[in-house]
């Protein structure tokens, strides 16, 4: 088993930013960075709609060689010039060991590798079967559990986007295994399932900059046991014009 981590930390090169207030660096997250430090297993970062959580998983997927599309690192096919140039500001810092396996799984650009991965033929990382044969919850789940292989970094992008509940549970079984293989897993998601993963760090991205936080006090955690408990008071809060609640 590899040691880890094979990423210990990013930073923002400040000192190289032509312009704060132009995009990604108006966002505030993004301006407030100093530095982040991942856990060996897995690392969470969360925060709402625009906090820029995507904007960031996408730079350190770029830094460390991904198409912004994701796929592994020798899937570098581009459909869409929308990457920020975050990346470029970024400063990596990895440890001595590298890792023997790689992926950027993004949930918005799936189907573009979906697609190369018939146009070229290279199936038998996925079961010898097309994605585009396997529902979307179903592709995501034979990527997980087939094509990565262990001793690998993973970056993930609201991997929830395709799964049920309960596919979501199989997701943190797939992750755990794969942890133990040796590998790390950066993931960016909304979902209080995922987040739950035993001793992960969980940053939060918001108007303040970027910190961590723990589970119990996320949003994702407060909000869905808070319906789930109250369901019908608030519902009937929610939907207070509808007089059948």
């Amino acid at each position: 088993m590899q040691a880890k981590p094979y990423l210990r930390q990013i930073s923002l090169k400040r000192e190289k930013i032509p312009d704060v207030e132009k995009y990604p660096f108006n966002i505030p997250a993004i301006r407030e960075l100093n530095e982040l430090e991942f856990h060996p297993d897995v690392t969470f970062l969360v925060g709402e709609n625009g906090t820029g959580k995507s904007t960031l998983i996408e730079a350190i997927a770029v830094a460390m060689g991904f198409s912004a599309e994701g796929g592994t690192r020798n899937f570098q096919v581009s459909t869409a010039d929308t990457v920020s140039v975050l990346h470029q500001y970024l400063r990596v810092t990895k440890s001595f060991a590298k890792p023997k396996d790689y992926y950027f799984l993004r949930a918005e650009s799936f189907f573009n590798v979906a697609t190369y991965m018939d146009t070229t033929g290279y199936l038998e990382g996925y079961g010898d079967k097309s994605l585009h044969e396997r529902s979307h919850g179903e592709a995501f789940m034979a990527t997980l559990t087939i094509k990565l292989r262990g001793n690998g970094l993973y970056i993930f992008d609201e991997p929830e986007a395709a799964l049920s509940p309960t596919r979501q549970m199989a997701a943190l079984s797939a992750i755990h295994e794969l942890v133990n293989k040796g590998s790390q897993f950066i993931i960016a998601t909304h979902s209080p399932i995922l987040l739950a993963y035993p001793n992960a760090k969980i940053f939060i991205l918001d108007d303040g900059g970027i910190f961590e936080i723990p589970y119990e006090q996320t949003e994702h955690y407060v909000v869905t046991k808070n319906f789930l408990n109250n369901h019908k008071k608030l519902l009937k809060t929610i939907l207070s014009d509808d007089d059948d609640i």
